[in-house]
């Protein structure tokens, strides 16, 4: 179906030129390739500039709490695993408030797809550093300077277990695009890392200075943890060549799909001994 039923009537509030229009355009186009029906899709999000989105989308959509869109986002796919959970935060929530939240959902392999905007700032409060802002980077809150080197999401997420990490640019959409086609296809907790430039409060890393640095992985072994953390570490902050794509990916049983979690016939379950137990 064409992408713009994807969305409902209602205009986002984003700034104008903002990378967040480039993530919205190439995940309608990933659903609409997938051919996925909207009431099969529940979207979670999370406070700030990629949360406000939770009443754009034509698809079922819970807006969280900052930095925990992922705790009920789990919650719903071991409920019905048949559902596409979709999960999308900025790099704050992310990367700041919600980072016990993406370790331990990435060690149980949840099988959802976690889309980070990551624009380097606290946006929406107007500015303030986050834990991908780079080092020396004068924001609201470090107006002298960060002070701290700049955590690397793709490292963390390998190291806690995920079987699918990838990075794309708001600035590439076909890229982009396909990235998330194959995060929706994966089985298993996905990570697709999303250099989203903030045009308003980031005047470092702008379309431009990503559009001079970044390339795409060829010849690159998937499945080779060591070289994807190698790769990963390319850049970390600093002014190198910042690659895109699938940086690693394995298959092994999800925590809600191989593992039954749910009881199916609960109909006639008895539940008297444990009101008198506990109550």
């Amino acid at each position: 179906m064409p992408i713009k039923d994807y969305f409902t009537d209602i205009k986002p509030t984003w700034c104008p030129g903002c990378g967040n229009f480039g993530i919205r355009t190439a995940l309608a186009q990933a659903l609409d390739e997938l051919k996925i029906p909207n009431h099969k899709l529940l979207m979670f999000t999370d406070v700030g500039c990629s949360g406000n989105q939770s009443s754009w989308y034509k698809m079922y959509t819970f807006h969280s709490l900052h930095g925990r869109s992922l705790p009920p986002a789990i919650g719903s796919k071991i409920v019905n695993p048949e559902l596409t959970v979709l999960v999308q935060n900025g790099d704050g929530g992310a990367y700041g408030e919600g980072t016990n939240h993406l370790i331990h959902a990435a060690r149980k392999n949840i099988n959802l797809i976690y889309m980070v905007h990551n624009n380097q700032r606290y946006s929406l409060t107007t500015g303030q550093a986050t834990p991908t802002t780079d080092e020396g980077s004068k924001t609201k809150s470090t107006p002298y300077g960060a002070t701290e080197p700049p955590i690397n999401p793709l490292t963390l997420a390998i190291a806690s277990g995920a079987t699918f990490v990838a990075r794309g640019f708001a600035g590439d959409l076909p890229h982009l695009k396909e990235l998330i086609k194959a995060a929706i296809q994966h089985q298993g907790f996905a990570l697709v890392d999303i250099l989203q430039p903030c045009v308003v409060f980031n005047k470092d890393n702008t379309f431009e200075w990503f559009k001079e640095r970044v390339y795409k992985l060829e010849n690159h072994d998937t499945s080779n943890k060591l070289e994807a953390f190698k790769r990963a570490q390319e850049w970390n902050g600093e002014n190198k060549k910042i690659p895109l794509g699938i940086f690693y990916q394995e298959q092994r049983p999800t925590l809600n799909k191989d593992k039954n979690l749910t009881q199916e016939n609960i109909e006639n379950v008895d539940i008297s001994p444990l009101i008198e137990e506990f109550f």
